[in-house]
C-alpha cells in the first residue's frame, strides 16, 4: 500500500496543500473548522508528516535525547518520568538512549538530528565529548555533573552540601566514630557526599579512620557484604555511625549490623541518601536525605529547551536535598 502523502490529504480534504502544512504546524492562519477537518482527514488516512521536511523548513527535530549508562532504580523511574511529562507540555518527545560505547554516544550527538542532548554517562562522557559538543555548538545539559558555557548547562543535586549536612547532624546527636559507605566514586553525587562527609568531620576536629570508609558501590548486597567482612574484624574498633551513598546501601548496612547483633540506632545509627519509596516502611524507618528528583527532571528540561530557543545560556542549578530525621538514628550514649 502506497504512503499517504501531504496531497492526499489536501485532495481528501478539498484545501491545498499550504493549508494541511499551516494546520499540521497549529499556524493561525488556518481557522478552528478547517484545521478539525484536515486533521480528521489525516487521521483516516494515516497520514504521518514528514519530519525530515520539517526540520528543512525549520532546523528543528522537536526529539530531545537521553544519553545514559543505566536507567535501574527508583530515582530513574521519578527522574525519567517529570523529564517526559515536561517534554510534552514544551512540545518535544524525549528519545532514551542506554549505552557505554563511544561510537554510540558520538553517532547520537552528531548523526541524529536531535536538538538538544541530556547526558548522564558518568565516566564514559569523558573531556573528548564536552569539546565534541563545544564545536560543534550542540544545546546540552548535564546530570551528573557540573559544568557550563554559552550552550551548555548542569542541573545537579546539592550533594556535597547535604553530605555535611549529614554528618554534622550526627555529630550534634554525639556520634564521633563516624563511618562512610561508598557509592561508585566515579558518579558525581557519590563524590560529592563522600566530599561533604569530610567537611565536616575536618570542620569539628574529628579524624577520619580509613577502616571505617567502606566500598559500598550504592548496592544493598555488596555493602551487606563489605559490612559483615568488617565486623568480623575483631582487632578493630567499632564506629558509632555509618552514613551510607544511597539508601540501597543502607539497608544493607542496617541488615549486616543486624545479622551481627547490633542493634540500629540503639548501638549504632545509620543513615541513607535519596528517600526510596521503602524508606519509611522499614525496621527502623531509615533516615535520610531526600532530593527533589522531579524537580531535577523539570528543571533541566527548562533548561535545555531555554538553550535550544536561545532564551537563556548554560549554567549549573544546584538543587538542593532535605534530610529527613526517622529511626535509624538517635542520641549516641556514652555509658554504652
Amino acid at each position: 500500500m502506497a504512503k499517504v502523502t501531504i496531497k492526499d490529504v489536501a485532495r481528501e480534504a478539498g484545501v491545498a496543500i499550504s493549508t494541511v502544512s499551516n494546520a499540521m504546524n497549529n499556524s493561525n492562519l488556518v481557522n478552528e473548522e478547517t484545521r478539525a477537518k484536515i486533521l480528521e482527514v489525516a487521521e483516516r488516512l494515516d497520514y504521518v508528516p514528514n519530519m525530515n521536511g520539517r526540520m528543512l523548513k525549520t532546523k528543528r527535530s522537536n526529539e530531545l535525547a537521553f544519553l545514559t549508562s543505566s536507567i535501574q532504580g527508583d530515582y530513574f523511574t521519578t527522574f525519567l518520568g517529570s523529564m517526559n511529562q515536561q517534554c510534552n507540555d514544551m512540545g518535544y518527545t524525549l528519545n532514551i538512549v542506554i549505552t557505554r560505547d563511544d561510537d554510540v554516544i558520538r553517532n547520537h550527538i552528531l548523526g541524529k538530528g536531535f536538538d538538544g542532548i541530556f547526558i548522564f554517562l558518568g565516566e564514559w562522557f569523558r573531556e573528548a565529548g564536552i569539546q565534541l559538543l563545544e564545536k560543534h555548538r550542540i544545546p546540552a545539559v548535564f546530570l551528573d555533573r557540573a559544568y557550563s558555557s554559552s550552550r551548555i548547562g548542569s542541573v545537579v543535586f546539592d550533594s556535597r552540601r547535604m553530605g555535611y549536612q549529614a554528618a554534622k547532624y550526627l555529630i550534634n546527636l554525639g556520634h564521633r566514630g563516624i563511618g562512610f559507605l561508598e557509592g561508585s566514586m566515579d558518579v558525581f553525587d557519590g563524590v560529592q557526599r563522600k566530599q561533604g562527609y569530610l567537611d565536616a568531620m575536618e570542620e569539628y576536629g574529628l579524624p577520619v579512620r580509613q577502616e571505617f570508609v567502606l566500598d559500598g558501590r550504592f548496592d544493598e548486597l555488596y555493602t551487606y557484604n563489605a559490612v559483615t567482612s568488617f565486623l568480623r574484624r575483631r582487632e578493630v574498633e567499632m564506629p558509632d555511625a555509618f552514613i551510607a551513598g544511597n539508601d540501597l546501601s543502607a539497608v544493607g548496612c542496617i541488615n549486616a549490623l543486624k545479622d551481627a547483633g547490633y542493634q540500629v540506632p540503639q548501638d549504632v545509627s545509620v543513615v541513607g541518601f535519596d528517600d526510596i519509596p521503602v524508606a519509611k516502611y522499614l525496621s527502623p524507618k531509615l533516615t535520610t536525605v531526600k532530593n527533589p528528583i522531579s524537580l531535577q527532571g523539570i528543571a533541566a528540561v527548562k533548561m535545555l529547551v531555554g538553550i535550544i530557543q536561545e532564551r537563556g545560556c548554560g549554567r549549573v542549578e544546584s538543587l538542593a536535598g532535605e534530610l529527613l530525621v526517622r529511626e535509624s538514628s538517635g542520641v549516641m550514649l556514652r555509658d554504652k
